[in-house]
């Protein structure tokens, strides 16, 4: 399974990019940032997004990716969220006023997007991707996704605080090569994480107290927000115990 890094940060300057991910050139996970990285060809290799929830970070490129589909004549782009994300995307983004409906809007090949939505807890083919969406704790529903293969598995938190479920699931899998974990906030903005159900370092650290058996497992952090990036990286680099990689546009990982 390859990962490609097209953003991992909690805002946008024009050295930060918000949360989008490539599994395989093949699957999006979240949409904060792919139609200014990838070209039309690389896009048109996208054959399903999958969205942890309907903050804008998250999803504003399926916006202008849903465009260059469109144009395009692509096959149907498969939008995989849970049925809470999904009516949000429909009431509020793609309802022909703020965007256009392209759910509606045909090509030769089909309509430009189809929804597919997915129960948490419950796995489901998406690409030749075993996924499973885990309901994790942030201000609007927000599922995180567990990736399996036959060659290991790929976690995703989604934006969350501390939570239950997830860990349970990381857990319970025996396979797990890397996690994909937020963090966002210094230590010293705790209740602004708190109430916004974001990370601090030191939430993250007591968190992954309860990840057993992954000793050595790649933490891959994304999320900081740029105007404490600085402050964030110093207060990860004093955590001890975990192996903790701060993300960087355009890494690349083979897990």
């Amino acid at each position: 399974m390859d990962l490609t890094v097209l953003g991992c940060h909690g805002g946008e300057t024009p050295k930060h990019r918000t949360s989008s991910f490539l599994l395989n050139k093949r699957v999006g996970i979240d949409a904060g940032a792919i139609t200014g990285v990838l070209s039309l060809e690389e896009q048109r290799g996208i054959e399903a997004i999958l969205v942890s929830h309907a903050h804008m970070d998250h999803v504003r490129d399926l916006a202008t990716l849903a465009d260059n589909r469109c144009q395009q004549e692509g096959p149907p782009l498969r939008i995989v969220g849970t049925p809470a994300t999904l009516r949000a995307l429909k009431k509020h983004f793609f309802n022909d006023h703020l965007w256009p409906d392209f759910s509606r809007i045909e090509t030769a090949a089909g309509p430009t997007l189809r929804y597919e939505p997915i129960v948490p807890g419950k796995s489901v083919d998406v690409c030749g991707l075993a996924v499973t969406p885990i309901l994790v704790h942030h201000t609007i529903e927000t599922a995180a996704f567990l990736v399996q293969t036959p060659t290991g598995s790929l976690a995703y938190s989604g934006d969350t605080g501390p939570t239950t479920a997830f860990w349970d699931a990381l857990n319970a899998c025996k396979d797990l090569k890397a996690l994909l974990m937020e963090v966002s906030f210094p230590d010293e903005q705790d209740e602004l994480a708190r109430v916004s159900g974001h990370h601090t370092p030191q939430t993250l650290h007591t968190e992954l107290k309860k990840l057993r058996g992954h000793d050595d497992l790649p933490i891959l952090l994304y999320h900081i927000k740029p105007v404490f990036h600085a402050r964030v990286e110093r207060q990860l680099a004093r955590l001890r115990g975990r192996n903790l990689t701060v993300l960087q546009l355009e890494d690349q990982f083979v897990l």
